[in-house]
């Protein structure tokens, strides 16, 4: 079992000295740390107990290196909150702990440290100070160890009690993602590898190397892994965790990574890597907003802030979403964050935002939407209720996939963008659609909610319907005139799916991309049925000296005593039945005759050594005049029966 053990506390409390304790290891690493006596960076240990392997992340405790404690502090399992017994209760002391409440923490234990300088008296006066702190909070009911760094007091009771901490919280929950904000949500295995880098260096022989903690997923050498926010594909050269070489790392371990590929210069502490092509970089959040009843004033729109998600430092510009446009301190509400400069997060990964200037923790929050568009006041409504439903979901995978979904509309989500969204792998992305099939249909990996689907569904029979109304006499309406009338806007495949659907119920019937109403039938009245009957006679008699269509129409006319306007539409009513052929605009042929003809066609090649035919051959062949001649081989150019190459015409 891998644990992150984190310490939190104000400077000069000895958290360095609990760690070298507990690990024998002294985590102040710069020289600027040897010689100034305070920690300035993060520092890392680790310690094997009881069947636990310990990662330490050991962060400053002076306020002028929050942004530091803060790289550090978002992979932690455990945090470890240091008071010193001398001094009590400190400015650092309340805001490490806000901060780890904020980035959702949820396990812990009280360390009062140098319990060797106090007598009892002063040893319970802080202890009932800590007990004041942590009152209501994660925190309320966690072991108080006193311990002393110098002679080694308190420190096996508390490895003793890091190991039942450890295991209560592995009995609790899978190890949850601890970017992901509600820890429940999703187990680290579920989603994809995530290393915020809160270091890099250089080693001869070695090249780039990036450190952090692998939040979720694994990490394998030889892997391919995008960094983000550049966006670069960097291949794993090799992996150490805790020190040791390792072939793959796993969620919860402190894992070194050499990159090849990149110089050093081109990475910073904040960005992080991750499965290649899942996650993606955003510039606006919509996150629900955690104001510090002890902050000095609440959150406003249009406040320049800093943000700190996983191990980055973003400023950004908040939008409150509600009509005062602010949050009172001690008080949460929905807000979008629009960044300075690009991130890459997940649905329910937490932040802390501490104020532009001065520099203080002021408030928390957990990320709902990754891929937030901008909204106008009027849209506020809509999206709280969108908001507060993602909130909602919480560890319920199902709930989540069902709204993203129904959000996107009507032309629906893309399988790779709620992976982006979540983080979730391809298996746990696969696993919630298959449980929402009632919700949700997937169109080869584009995501529809049903109810955006039967909608579309509507408007496709209502105007089949309406083009049956309005055209009696046609057997249905063109498929991409259906289409431009009804989903226009709406991608190929789903409208494609909306089509099989009404297919397969019954509603509709589709036949040679005409679709039609699958109770429709078309039905003449008398003088209709005559006039039919008279202009199929008048071709059928013709047979290849048809006459023009205006003369056949206007003699069919006047035989069956029916309307002009009519006549139109049982025309185009015979060429859909294909009882009558239209080579030109002036001439119409019956389809048994030129059926007749294109087998005469093709018998004569058959029979002949050459297979060219040209005017004169046809014209003698069909026994018609140049007149008829010229549209026919047209038409059977376009129909593939002939084949022109350059100025001679074959036949196929």
């Amino acid at each position: 079992m891998d644990i992150i053990v984190g310490t939190a506390g104000h400077i000069d409390h000895g958290k360095t000295a609990l760690v070298k304790a507990l690990t024998g290891t002294d985590t102040d690493r710069l020289p600027e740390e040897k010689k100034r006596g305070i920690t300035i960076d993060l520092g890392f240990a680790e310690m094997e107990h009881g069947g636990v392997h310990f990662g330490f992340v050991d962060v400053p405790g002076h306020e002028r290196f929050v942004k530091n404690m803060l790289a550090g502090a978002s992979g932690i399992d455990i945090v470890l909150l240091v008071i010193a017994a001398d001094e009590g209760v400190m400015p650092q002391t309340r805001e490490h702990f806000d901060i780890c409440r904020l980035l959702g923490v949820s396990s812990g234990i009280v360390v009062l440290t140098k319990r060797d300088l106090v007598d009892e008296e002063m040893l319970d006066l802080v202890r009932l100070d800590a007990a004041e702190l942590v009152a209501g909070s994660f925190l309320e009911n966690a072991p108080v160890i006193a311990v002393s760094a110098k002679s080694g007091e308190g420190i096996s009771e508390l490895k003793n009690e890091l190991v039942v901490c450890a295991k209560d919280g592995d009995k609790a929950t899978p190890l949850a993602d601890a970017a992901a904000g509600t820890p429940e949500s999703v187990p680290a295995p579920n989603r994809v590898p995530v290393l915020p880098i809160d270091r890099v260096f250089s080693k001869k022989g070695f090249g780039t190397v990036v450190t952090g903690t692998l939040i979720s997923g694994t990490i394998t050498e030889g892997d391919e892994l995008d960094l983000l926010p550049l966006g670069r594909i960097l291949r794993v050269r090799g992996l150490q965790t805790h020190g040791n070489a390792v072939a793959t790392a796993h969620a919860g371990q402190r894992t070194a990574v050499n990159l090849a590929g990149i110089d050093r210069d081109e990475i910073e502490r904040g960005m992080q890597l991750a499965e290649k092509d899942v996650l993606r970089t955003t510039v606006a959040v919509d996150a629900k907003i955690d104001v510090l009843k002890d902050a000095k004033r609440g959150l406003k729109s249009r406040q320049r802030v800093r943000v700190h998600i996983g191990a980055a430092e973003v400023l950004a510009r908040l939008s409150i979403l509600n009509s005062e446009g602010e949050i009172d301190t001690g008080e949460n509400d929905l807000a979008q964050l629009r960044f300075e400069s690009p991130i890459a997060c997940v649905f329910g990964e937490r932040f802390v935002i501490r104020s532009y200037s001065p520099q203080m923790t002021i408030a928390g929050g957990v990320i709902l939407d990754p891929f937030a568009e901008r909204h106008r006041r009027k849209e506020f409504d809509e999206t709280r209720v969108f908001l507060e439903n993602v909130e909602s979901a919480g560890n319920d995978a199902d709930k989540l996939i069902e709204y993203f979904t129904l959000r996107g509309g009507e032309n629906g989500l893309p399988e790779s963008e709620l992976r982006a969204i979540t983080g979730w792998t391809l298996e746990q992305t696969r696993l919630a659609i298959s449980k929402n099939v009632r919700n949700i249909d997937d169109i080869d990996g584009l995501l529809i909610s049903t109810h955006s689907l039967h909608a579309i569904s509507s408007r496709i029979v209502a105007a089949v319907e309406a083009f049956h109304s309005s055209q009696p006499l046609l057997p249905g309406i063109g498929r991409e005139q259906l289409r431009e009338q009804t989903t226009n806007n709406v991608l190929e495949p789903i409208f494609r799916r909306a089509l099989a659907l009404l297919e397969n119920e019954k509603r509709i019937a589709i036949q040679h991309d005409i679709v039609r109403s699958a109770a429709f039938s078309t039905s003449l009245a008398p003088d209709e049925e005559g006039f039919k009957t008279r202009l199929l006679s008048i071709y059928r008699a013709a047979e290849l000296e048809v006459p023009k269509l205006d003369d056949a129409i206007a003699d069919a006319v006047k035989a069956a005593n029916l309307p002009a306007a009519k006549a139109k539409g049982i025309l185009n009513l015979l060429i859909n039945s294909k009882e009558l052929v239209k080579v030109t605009d002036e001439f119409y042929f019956t389809s048994a005759t030129i059926n007749k003809l294109t087998e005469k066609i093709r018998t004569s090649a058959e029979n002949a050594t050459d297979r060219f035919i040209d005017v004169a051959k046809f014209k003698e062949l069909a026994g018609v005049s140049r007149k008829y001649a010229i549209p026919l081989l047209e038409y059977f150019d376009r129909e593939k029966v002939t084949v022109r190459r350059g100025d001679k015409r074959y036949i196929v």
